[in-house]
């Protein structure tokens, strides 16, 4: 499984993100001298650039491992910045993962994050649980991108501070992430359907594309009906129309993707 790896630095997008650029202050005003990079990866520095659908995604790096006063502090500022993802008047709703140097160098499997801010969280901040530091494969996934796409809004290039991530754990990553993935379905169909999509590009090319390419790669693959149903997950991703979902339409398919995953795994582990 072969991987394209960008040549050089990539500048910041300009203008940065407006919630980028304010989780940015957050995080310095927090740690200070103990930040050690702030990244950008994800829509935002995708070709395509950011959709009407698109998270914010950051990626912050400290020195030395946070604490919880500081966890709190830190759901209390990104809450603050982060906007509702189905509202459109509102901010882009923002995605930060924390990583302590010590927790990520050398690479091993599964990484620890310290801290993760994303809006399905909200609910838990609100009523001040905050959750601790924990294992979380997917940071498999979003380390890659972070090297790949190599934007920093300060410190290091991602290249220096991020240990290349070994395929076999970017599989392991797949494979341990989606039986949860796979509960989550009822009220989340758009993005369970553009997730799949995206590990079965990933375990069958070794590409980690964005959701509306992941999407248009694996609908080539599919036949009517299913086709169909991930167009319309693509469509409402690029804000052409609204969700509008069928059970019947998305177990079905639900099922062949994560079928096919399962099948692109087995078969590298061969």
């Amino acid at each position: 499984m072969e991987r394209h790896q960008s040549p050089q630095i990539v500048p910041p997008p300009q203008p940065i993100p407006a919630e980028a650029a304010q989780a940015h202050v957050a995080v310095s005003r927090e740690f200070g001298a103990e930040l050690a990079g702030v990244y950008l990866f994800g829509s935002a520095v995708n070709t395509g650039g950011l959709q009407p659908q698109s998270d914010v995604d950051v990626l912050v790096v400290t020195r030395n491992r946070t604490t919880a006063s500081a966890r709190e502090r830190l759901a209390a500022a990104f809450m603050g910045i982060s906007g509702d993802p189905y509202r459109a008047e509102t901010p882009r709703p923002l995605e930060v993962t924390v990583l302590a140097e010590p927790d990520i160098r050398p690479w091993r499997y599964p990484p620890i994050h310290e801290f993760l801010y994303g809006e399905w969280l909200r609910p838990d901040f609100e009523r001040n649980h905050i959750p601790p530091p924990a294992p979380n494969p997917d940071l498999a996934i979003v380390i890659t991108q972070a090297r790949d796409h190599n934007v920093a809004l300060v410190g290091r290039p991602a290249r220096e501070v991020f240990d290349p991530v070994p395929e076999a754990d970017l599989r392991r990553a797949i494979a341990d992430t989606l039986p949860e993935l796979l509960t989550s379905v009822a009220g989340d169909e758009r993005n369970v359907l553009l997730t799949l999509a995206r590990m079965w590009m990933t375990a069958a090319t070794g590409t980690i594309a964005s959701k509306d390419a992941a999407a248009a790669w694996a609908r080539d693959r599919l036949t009517h009906p299913h086709c169909a149903a991930l167009d319309l997950a693509r469509r409402a991703y690029l804000g052409m129309r609204a969700d509008s979902w069928d059970e019947r339409d998305v177990l079905p398919l639900v099922h062949l993707m994560s079928e096919a995953i399962r099948r692109e795994l087995s078969r590298a582990a061969e």
